[in-house]
Formats: structure tokens, C-alpha cells, sequence
């Protein structure tokens, strides 16, 4: 992770603008699902009453809730509200309690009135609504009523009868009708308060009784309600506010109406603006990605052309291919699901979690166990699959390093009839990536039906445990729905973050693979404060006692190599097959750095020169031929792009090559395929020695690029090229005879070591490594001109002795 982390700081700016971006839509999307609560809390069970106290009721409501408050309470309440009696703005004609517009935004003071009167709104809805309970409570204060109203009765006529005197007993005794006729008055009087109690309803009843009694009443009534939960609470002063609004004549349908359309286009609006910050972010983030690969691919690129060949031995063309498409690639693809998912992974399951507090702390249990079932199917997985990732990229290198083999390699495998051993060895890389391939996807596979269970079975359990809430009045159903809708947010998080812990073992295995190339250090570098060749130079190279292994070599391919190369001369070298040859005009371009001793050009060691200034002086013409896609044209002039065409065309004619350019139909600009494949080899030999000589250089380097010329074009073009380099030092490496013999210095080189250098008679002379090299190449007649008046005898078996 640090690895990728390191790629993506120059991205800085944009990732957070994507991280600001992507709360933006955690907050949409985590809006949503309260929205969905509000809808079906409110708009539909409230019937879209969401004011926690009423904003306006009838002076009798009033006095209905002040009959369940204390004094001081009731006091309260009236200094929150103003009676009107006129001007109400509302559908009624009688007087009007309206909330004081001051109180409206004081947080505080409507906290306070809610607290005062939620539980008076709760008993006033529920004996309005005749309720077998309200029945009950409302007969039980009738008899309790009558009851004390007869012993209060009662008591009052046996008080007056102790308080008679003797003459009033005796006035009653002599006039019975007029004692009877009194009794008669007493009782109608109380059958007439009994019958008021019984024709009265629970607020009347409430208002006969004395105050101190209510207050008990009401005090009893309250502490019956206190295990009572608060949604239920809410729910009932919901409903009275309603019944208050239907009083006042206010059409509460339009009410609804008007909430549900209200709060589905803030929905709506959440939605769009959602869409569209996830759109940006994508944008973003690919646009993030595709930079930082192609990045990538450029640093990757600019440091395999500055390895030198002991990087390449160390990197495999093929593995270096993969890890600058494939590999490159899996960065890529993590990068974006990094952006995209894993920065909003956490932003929204934090989110979710704390809506999952503010909603129902009770259920905030599931939560725990479904992130738990989560992380352990992650574990199980991670352990299994984490292995099969490390040999994944190793695989597709085998594959494609068999490929390319293949490939390049058809003519050869043709003609020995090999393709049946050729296919076997392509099945078996072929199917050992298959496997890999599979139990990797399988596994994951794997876990989208497991992580689908889970969200599944999460559900249930949040209707299940919210079903029992919802009946104990604990809870509403709007709450369970939103719930339920955060829970499978923060599932989701971590199933997000669980995709991405599968697609990381395999990214980082492709970041260190990158790394690897990004940190090697290459063998060849420049110094830090590079000379400079003289400008009065000429080309002039010395070897001076020079040795070379190459790296994790036990011993050295060179020997203490000494000799110069003057400019105006051409110095051949020749030597059998694995003597140093190549390896030796390979150390003047710094493909190798020497072991021992010293290279100088013009007298300045190439080891303190910069590369590029020593290349500009330097004409390389490699053993093979390599050309470019492109034109004959772009071919010949790709190390002097700013030559004119005459040059282009006495550099062709020089390297004998007009021949077959002017028989194509658009002569120079005639196509060249990928590695010159619709070119001959000789035709392919002879643009690379064009455009080594259309580069003007101060030193020629041949490394065996006549082997594929015939011998009267190779005289043709030595003998043109001996005109055009007169100036410039030419160095050629050989294999025939016939290429050096004018040469003004043949160096002859066995097992790495300098066995002769002169011309070629010195070396017939002098040299026996030369000399049989030579006797196999020429007959008896042409040794015996090329050394004069010395005789030659041959025994018979094609070995020649020489004096």
C-alpha cells in the first residue's frame, strides 16, 4: 500500500477533491433512508403533523390540557400562548389559543412546553377517544364521586340534626309535613348533582372536583405513565394536535399532501445530487488512474532504455513486457477502486453508524454481529487466496515468456517439426495460470453469495427484533425501515472494502514488481559532474589493459585488452566463435562497464562522459539488423532526424542499398514492418548500415554486419564506405577474411585474450590463431599470394604449417 500510496502523491489535489466529493454523496445517501422514515412516520401514520406542540388551539382544548397541569405549568403554557378572539386566521369563530411567534424559534422554551405538555395532550386524546380504559376511569370517578357526595350528605344531615335545639326538634315533631317536605328538597337537590355527575363527561368531572384532588388525580394518572415509551407519547400528541387543527377547521389532508411531495422532491433532489457526485467521482478517479499508469508506464519505459545489458539479463524481455501492460494495469484498476470505493467505504459506514445510534440504540447489536460474520468470511478467504495471488504474476510472465518464444521462434520450430513438443509446453503454462485463474475466481465467487446471506439474514433479524419494538410501542415502523436501510449501507462499506481486500494481494504483488524495475539501480550511470570530449577530437579509441567479467561471472570473458583504434583507419576485429568479440566493441558504447583498466575516446575515459554525448559520437551497426516500423526514410535517418534527403540518399547508396529501395513503387517512403519482417536480411543489414553512416559519427562500429551481404555487394559497400570514412575511426567486427584484409589493423583475439595484432600478411606470418582462420577460408593459391615468396605445405588433413 505504501508503494501506491508513493505513486498517486503527485495526485494530491485531486483525490481531495474526490474525497470532499464523495461526502457529498455519503450525505445524500445517508439522507435518503431518514426521508423514508419521515415519509411513513409522518407523512403517512401522523398524516404529516410533524409539530411537537400545537401552534394554535381553541380556548376549550386549552382548558381541557390545563386540567392535567400544575399551576405553575398551566402558567407556562398561557405565557407561550396568546388568546385571540378576532383575526385568528383560522376557520372559526370563537377564541383562540396561538403560540407567540418568538417562542416558535426559541429551542429551548419549545423543549420546555413539549415536556409540559406531552403526557396532558397523551390523557386529553385518550378520553376523548372513548376507550373502554377512559370508560372505565370515567365511571370509576363517577361512583367514586357519587359516593362522596352522598356521605358528604349524609354527613351534612346528621350534623344538622346534632346542631337542632330541643324547641326546633320539638317544632319538627308537631309539623311532620313540613320535616318531610325539607328531607323531600334535600334529596332532590342531591339527585340533582347526581345527575349531573352522571350526565357529565371526564372533563366536567375533572373541573367539579377540587383542585388539590385533580392534582392527585392527575399525579396518579402520570406515574402509571412512566414506564410508558416516548415514541408512544409522541404519537399521541401527534394525533391530538391533528384533532386540535380539525377543530380550528384546517384541512389537514392538504397537510399531508404537502409533506409527502415536500419531502419526496428533497429525495429527489438528494438522488440527482447523489448521481451526480457519483458520476464526478468516477470521472475523477479514472482520470486519476489512467495518469498514474501512464505515468507508470513512462517512468518504466525511460528507465528499461537506460538499463544497461546486465539489466536485462537480470529482467527478462518478456517479464519486463508484462510488468509494463499487466502489472501496470492491476495498479490501474486498484487505483480506481481505491478512489472509488475504499476512501467512500468508511466515509459512509461511519455515517451509517452513527444515523444507527440516532435511530435505535437498542438494535445496535445487529450491526456488530453482521460486521463480524463479515470479517470472518474475509479472513477465511484472505488466508486461502493471499498465496495463489504471490505465484499469479509469475504465471503470466511463464506464459508470456513461452509465447514470445513461440512467436519468434515459428520458422525454426517449422522446420524441426516441433510444434506438437511447442504446444505441449504452451497447454502446460497455459493451464497452470488456468488453475490459478480459477481458484481465485472461485473463491470469490464464493464470497458474494456468502456476504448476499448475510445481508439477508441481517434483515430478518432487524424485522424480527423491530416487529417486537413496534408492538411494545418502542419504536416505529418508519424507524425499522430506516434501519434497516443504514444496516445494508454499512454492510455494503465493508463489503467494498472486502472486494477490495481481495483485488489488493494481487495489486501489490504487481506494485512491487513495478518497484522492483523503478528502484533497480542501473550498472551504467552517469557521473555526476560529466567531461566532455574535446572538440579538435577525432574519434580516437584506446584500449587500455582492459578486463571484463560479466556481473555473477567467476572469471573473466576479457584479458587485458590493449590496443588503438586511430581515426582514418579501420581496426577489424576477428576471432573464433565465443572469443569476446562482441562483448569487447560492446564495452565503447558503455553497454558493459569494463572490470579493469580504461576505455578512452579522444583521451577521455567514456566512464566520465555522459552516455548521450558518447552515443552522439558513436555509429553502431549491430550483429542483427533491427529496424523500426515506419518508412525507409524514418529508418535510415532515425539517428539524424534533421538531415536533409541528399544525405538520406548517399548514406542508402553508399550501404548499396538504392538498389532495392528504388525498385519499390514509393521508394523512401515504402513501409517497414515491425523488426523489418517484410525486408530480407541482407536488405534489413544493409538500412542499418545507412543509417549508421547517415549519422555522421566520429567512430564506426561494424559488430559482424556484412555476414548476411554477398561477397561482390560486401566489396562494394567496404569500398564506398573506406571513401565516406576517412576522417573517422572504424571498427569491424568479422567472421570472413575477405571483409578485413585491407584493414590497417586486424586484432585477433582466442579465449578472450589478444593473440596478434597487425595487418593481415603480418598476421599470416605471425599469428597462428589468424593463420587458421585464415587457411579455412582461403584456398592454398590465394595464402600462398597473400604471403608472398613463403611456401605453404599442406599434410593432407587441411592443417597448414607456416614459418
Amino acid at each position: 500500500m505504501s508503494k501506491l500510496f508513493k505513486y498517486l502523491k503527485p495526485y494530491a489535489a485531486s483525490i481531495a477533491a474526490i474525497v470532499a466529493i464523495l461526502i457529498v454523496q455519503a450525505f445524500c445517501d445517508l439522507s435518503l433512508p431518514a426521508y423514508t422514515s419521515d415519509i411513513v412516520n409522518v407523512g403517512i401514520q401522523q398524516g404529516g403533523i410533524d409539530d411537537k406542540i400545537p401552534q394554535a388551539l381553541r380556548e376549550e382544548d386549552m382548558d381541557k390540557l390545563l386540567l392535567f397541569m400544575s399551576e405553575e405549568d398551566a402558567a407556562v403554557v398561557k405565557q407561550a400562548y396568546e388568546l385571540k378572539s378576532t383575526d385568528t386566521g383560522y376557520d372559526y369563530d370563537g377564541a383562540v389559543y396561538v403560540l407567540d411567534s418568538s417562542k416558535k424559534e426559541d429551542e429551548e422554551t419549545v423543549d420546555k412546553l413539549v415536556e409540559i405538555m406531552g403526557k396532558p395532550m397523551l390523557l386529553t386524546s385518550g378520553f376523548e377517544s372513548d376507550s373502554d380504559m377512559t370508560k372505565q376511569m370515567e365511571d370509576s370517578m363517577k361512583e367514586n364521586m357519587k359516593s362522596a357526595m352522598e356521605q358528604q350528605a349524609q354527613a351534612q344531615m346528621e350534623a344538622a340534626q346534632s346542631q337542632m335545639t330541643d324547641e326546633q326538634k320539638a317544632m319538627l315533631a308537631a309539623n311532620p309535613e313540613a320535616a318531610q317536605k325539607q328531607q323531600e328538597e334535600a334529596k332532590a337537590k342531591i339527585d340533582a348533582q347526581l345527575k349531573k355527575i352522571d350526565d357529565a363527561d371526564a372533563f366536567q368531572l375533572l373541573e367539579m372536583i377540587p383542585d388539590e384532588q385533580r392534582s392527585e388525580i392527575t399525579e396518579n394518572i402520570s406515574k402509571g405513565m412512566a414506564d410508558m415509551p416516548e415514541t408512544m407519547v409522541e404519537q399521541a400528541a401527534t394525533a391530538y394536535i391533528k384533532t386540535a387543527y380539525k377543530n380550528l377547521g384546517v384541512n389537514t389532508n392538504s397537510i399531508q399532501y404537502k409533506y409527502i411531495l415536500t419531502t419526496g422532491a428533497k429525495m429527489i433532489g438528494l438522488a440527482f445530487l447523489g448521481m451526480a457526485a457519483s458520476v464526478l467521482v468516477g470521472f475523477l478517479a479514472s482520470r486519476v488512474a489512467a495518469s498514474t499508469g501512464r505515468d507508470l508506464r513512462g517512468r518504466v519505459f525511460k528507465r528499461v532504455v537506460g538499463f544497461s545489458n546486465g539489466e536485462f539479463d537480470k529482467f527478462s524481455t518478456a517479464s519486463l513486457i508484462t510488468r509494463s501492460t499487466n502489472d501496470i494495469q492491476q495498479i490501474q484498476m486498484l487505483v480506481v477502486m481505491l478512489l472509488r470505493m475504499v476512501l467512500y467505504a468508511p466515509i459512509i459506514a461511519a455515517g451509517g453508524i452513527f444515523k444507527v445510534f440516532h435511530t435505535n440504540v437498542d438494535m445496535s447489536w445487529i450491526i456488530a454481529v453482521a460486521v463480524g460474520l463479515i470479517l470472518l468470511i474475509v479472513i477465511v478467504l484472505f488466508t486461502t487466496v493471499m498465496p495463489k495471488f504471490k505465484i499469479l504474476q509469475n504465471l503470466v510472465d511463464k506464459l508470456n515468456l513461452v509465447t514470445r518464444e513461440i512467436l519468434t521462434g515459428l520458422p525454426v520450430i517449422r522446420a524441426f517439426s516441433t510444434e506438437k513438443y511447442e504446444e505441449g509446453r504452451f497447454d502446460s503454462a497455459n493451464k497452470n495460470l488456468m488453475k490459478t485463474q480459477l481458484f481465485v475466481n472461485r473463491a470469490m465467487t464464493f464470497m458474494m453469495p456468502a456476504m448476499m446471506l448475510v445481508m439477508n439474514g441481517i434483515s430478518v433479524l432487524i424485522v424480527w427484533t423491530g416487529a417486537h419494538g413496534i408492538n411494545d410501542g418502542q419504536m416505529q415502523v418508519g424507524d425499522m425501515m430506516a434501519f434497516i436501510q443504514y444496516t445494508m449501507q454499512i454492510i455494503m462499506a465493508f463489503l467494498m472494502i472486502c472486494m477490495i481486500s481481495i483485488m489488493l494481494p494481487r495489486a501489490a504483488v504487481s506494485a512491487n514488481r513495478v518497484d522492483e524495475v523503478l528502484t533497480s539501480k542501473t550498472a551504467i550511470r552517469d557521473p555526476e559532474n560529466p567531461a566532455h570530449v574535446p572538440e579538435s577530437g577525432k574519434g580516437e579509441v584506446v584500449f587500455d589493459h582492459v578486463s571484463f567479467r560479466y556481473p555473477q561471472a567467476e572469471e573473466d570473458v576479457l584479458h587485458d585488452i590493449s590496443f588503438t583504434a586511430r581515426p582514418g583507419q579501420t581496426t577489424a576485429i576477428i576471432g573464433s566463435t565465443g572469443s569476446g568479440k562482441s562483448t569487447m566493441i560492446n564495452l565503447i558504447p558503455r553497454f558493459y562497464d569494463v572490470s579493469e583498466g580504461k576505455i578512452t575516446l579522444d583521451g577521455m575515459d567514456v566512464r566520465d562522459i555522459s552516455q548521450h554525448e558518447l552515443r552522439e559520437k558513436l555509429g553502431y551497426v549491430p550483429q542483427k539488423g533491427v529496424l523500426f516500423s515506419g518508412t525507409i526514410a524514418s529508418n535510415i535517418m532515425y539517428g539524424n532526424p534533421d538531415g536533409s534527403d541528399a544525405e538520406m540518399v548517399e548514406a542508402a547508396e553508399i550501404a548499396q542499398a538504392t538498389e532495392f529501395i528504388e525498385e519499390k513503387r514509393k521508394k523512401y517512403d515504402s513501409p517497414i514492418a515491425q523488426g523489418g519482417s517484410n525486408v530480407s536480411g541482407g536488405q534489413k543489414q544493409r538500412l542499418s548500415i545507412a543509417r549508421a553512416i547517415a549519422k555522421k559519427p566520429d567512430v564506426f562500429i561494424f559488430d559482424d554486419s556484412f555476414s548476411a551481404l554477398d561477397y561482390k555487394t560486401d566489396i562494394t559497400l567496404r569500398t564506398a564506405l573506406k571513401q565516406k570514412t576517412q576522417d573517422s575511426t572504424v571498427i569491424i567486427v568479422a567472421q570472413r577474411i575477405s571483409t578485413i584484409l585491407h584493414a590497417e589493423q586486424i586484432i585477433v583475439l582466442d579465449e578472450g585474450k589478444v593473440a596478434g595484432i597487425g595487418t593481415h600478411k603480418e598476421l599470416l606470418k605471425s599469428c597462428e590463431a589468424y593463420y587458421q582462420i585464415a587457411a579455412s577460408q582461403l584456398s592454398e593459391a590465394e595464402l600462398a599470394d597473400h604471403m608472398g615468396n613463403d611456401r605453404i605445405e599442406n599434410d593432407g588433413k587441411g592443417e597448414a604449417d607456416y614459418e
